[in-house]
C-alpha cells in the first residue's frame, strides 16, 4: 500500500512515531486510498522550526522573485489537471465536472493571487513636521498555519497559500484528513519547482492534535482556517492567548428567498444546483429555500421533479449527477438531521433515504431529500447539516422572507428571485451575510471579490479579491527627516 509522508523543510518524511492513518473512497469504503503520516507535537514542532529558519531569506526576496516561484508551481497545477480532479473525485466523492471546476477555480485564484502580490501598494504622507514624511508600508507577519477542509481541499488551499506565500510569509499547510493525497499532490508541485527549504511544509493527522500545537505556538504568527464554527470557537480561544491573529471562514446556513414574480422553473434549477452540487457540501451550498405561499405548491414540485432526476453513483462515471458524501461521520450525520426532520413534523418530499444495495452498498450514499412545511425554528431550519438536504419554509410577504432569512446565527451566503428591482435591492442591503445574489445560486464567487461571512460564519479579515493578501501581512510606518 501506497504511504505519503509529511513535507518538511524541502524533505519528504515519516512522522517521529512512524504512525500512519488510511484514507478510503467515500464510494467504496473497501478502497483504501494509501496511508498517510500521522503527526505528532514533536513533527509540528520541526516544521515551525523549518519555516522559521526560512523566514528571513524569503521575506527579503523581491516580490518578483517569489512570484517565479509560483507561476511555475501554476504551471506544473496546469499540466496535472485531470490527475487532480481524479484524486480528488476519489478522496472526495464529488463528480469529475465538479473536481475540474474545483481545479479551474483554484487556478483563477492563483492567477489572480500572484498578480496581486505584485502590487502590494503602501501609502506616503507629507507630515505636519517640516522638511519631514512618513509612509506606510505592508509586510509579512512571518510563519502563517493554513488548515484546510474537505470539501474544496485543492481550491481552499491555494486561495490561502498564495496569497501567504506572495506577501513574504512562510507556511504550514494543514489539510483535512479525508483528502490527506490533494494536499501531499498540491506540495509536490512545489517540491517540483525547488522551493527554498522550508518555506512550505505539510503535517497530516489528528486535526485537534496538530491544530493545539499550531494555535498554542509563540513561533506562529497568523492562522488562516475554513471548516466547522466550533473547530473555529477553539481557534479563536487558543490563538487569543497569544493575539494571534486569525482568518476564521465557518460554518452556513445559506437562505434562497423565492417571490411570487420570480422565474419558478430559473429559480428551481438554480436552487437545486446550490443544493445538491457537491453533494451539498459547500459551506455556501443552499439549505433553505423561503417562498412566499403564493407560488409555493408550484415551486416545491419544481424542485421535487428537478431533484429526483439527479442520477446518484461513483463520481468517476461520466453519467453522475451527485456523488457520495465525504465519509461515514458525514453520513451519520445527515442520516440523524433527516431522522430529526421527520420527528419534527415536517414533510418528506423526496430522498431521505440511504442507498445501500447493488453498486451503492460499499459507500457513503444518500438521496437528495427536500423537507416541505418546515418551520423556522425547526433544526433542520437553523443548524447547519452540511450535506444534500434542502428546508422549504412558506412566507406571506417579503418583509417576513427577509426576517425568516436573517434569523438564524450563521451569515455567510443567500440568494433572492425576483423581477422587483427595489425588493431586491431591499435584500441586498439588509440581508446579513459576507455575499449575496440576485436570481443566482448561493454558492457563486469571483476570484477577484473578497469571501467571508458574518455571524458565526466567520472573523477576521476576508479571503480572496484585492484584500485577500490583507490578512497575511500588518502595517509599518516610517517617518523619516531630511
Amino acid at each position: 500500500m501506497k504511504q505519503w509522508q509529511n513535507y518538511i523543510n524541502g524533505n519528504w518524511q515519516n512522522s517521529i512515531c512512524n504512525e500512519t492513518f488510511e484514507e478510503k473512497n467515500p464510494a467504496d469504503l473497501t478502497e483504501v486510498i494509501g496511508e498517510f503520516a500521522s503527526s505528532k507535537k514533536e513533527d509540528v514542532e520541526i516544521a515551525i522550526t523549518a519555516a522559521n529558519t526560512a523566514f528571513g531569506s524569503w521575506s527579503k526576496m523581491s516580490a518578483l522573485e517569489r512570484a517565479d516561484y509560483l507561476k511555475q508551481v501554476l504551471d506544473w497545477l496546469k499540466k496535472e489537471k485531470m490527475t487532480f480532479s481524479e484524486i480528488i473525485t476519489m478522496e472526495n466523492g464529488k463528480t469529475l465536472k465538479e473536481s475540474l471546476s474545483e481545479i479551474d477555480s483554484a487556478i483563477y485564484e492563483m492567477e489572480f493571487q500572484i498578480h496581486q502580490g505584485c502590487r502590494l501598494y503602501g501609502t506616503t504622507l507629507q507630515t505636519n513636521k517640516k522638511l519631514a514624511m512618513a509612509m506606510s508600508m505592508k509586510v509579512p507577519l512571518g510563519v502563517v498555519a493554513i488548515i484546510t477542509p474537505w470539501n474544496f481541499p485543492l481550491n481552499v488551499a491555494c486561495r490561502k497559500m498564495i496569497p501567504a506565500l506572495m506577501a513574504g510569509n512562510t507556511a504550514i499547510l494543514k489539510p483535512a484528513s479525508l483528502t490527506s493525497l490533494t494536499a501531499v499532490k498540491f506540495i509536490e508541485l512545489f517540491d517540483k519547482v525547488h522551493i527554498p527549504k522550508g518555506v512550505v511544509n505539510l503535517v497530516m493527522g489528528n486535526g485537534s492534535l496538530i491544530g493545539d500545537v499550531l494555535t498554542n505556538s509563540t513561533k506562529i504568527n497568523g492562522l488562516s482556517f475554513t471548516g466547522s464554527t466550533e473547530v473555529g470557537l477553539i481557534i479563536q480561544k487558543n490563538a487569543a492567548k497569544n493575539l494571534m491573529p486569525t482568518q476564521l471562514e465557518l460554518g452556513g446556513k445559506n437562505p434562497a428567498v423565492v417571490l411570487k414574480d420570480a422565474d419558478l422553473d430559473e429559480a428551481s434549477s438554480a436552487i437545486v444546483l446550490g443544493a445538491f452540487a457537491c453533494s451539498g457540501q459547500w459551506c455556501t451550498s443552499t439549505s433553505r429555500v423561503i417562498v412566499e405561499k403564493e407560488v409555493a405548491k408550484d415551486l416545491v414540485e419544481m424542485l421535487k421533479s428537478k431533484t429526483q432526476k439527479i442520477k446518484i453513483g461513483n463520481g468517476s462515471h461520466p453519467e453522475t449527477g451527485m456523488g457520495p458524501v465525504c465519509g461515514i461521520k458525514q453520513l451519520e450525520t445527515i442520516s440523524n438531521y433527516i431522522t430529526i426532520g421527520k420527528k419534527e413534523g415536517a414533510t418528506l418530499c423526496c430522498g431521505g433515504d440511504q442507498l445501500t444495495e447493488g453498486d451503492y452498498k460499499k459507500g457513503c450514499f444518500v438521496k437528495p431529500t427536500i423537507f416541505s412545511e418546515v418551520t423556522e425554528k425547526m433544526r433542520i431550519a437553523t443548524e447547519e447539516i452540511f450535506g444534500p438536504v434542502l428546508s422549504i419554509i412558506i412566507v406571506n410577504n417579503f418583509d417576513e422572507a427577509l426576517s425568516v432569512a436573517n434569523n438564524v446565527k450563521y451569515g455567510l451566503s443567500s440568494s433572492i428571485f425576483t423581477k422587483d428591482f427595489s425588493k431586491a435591492m431591499r435584500f441586498i442591503q439588509e440581508t446579513k451575510v459576507g455575499l449575496t445574489h440576485v436570481n443566482m445560486p448561493s454558492a457563486y464567487k469571483e476570484p477577484a471579490l473578497p469571501f467571508g461571512g458574518v455571524k458565526m460564519s466567520g472573523a477576521g479579515l476576508p479571503e480572496a479579491g484585492t484584500v485577500g493578501i490583507d490578512f497575511f501581512t500588518k502595517h509599518k510606518v516610517a517617518y523619516l527627516q531630511y
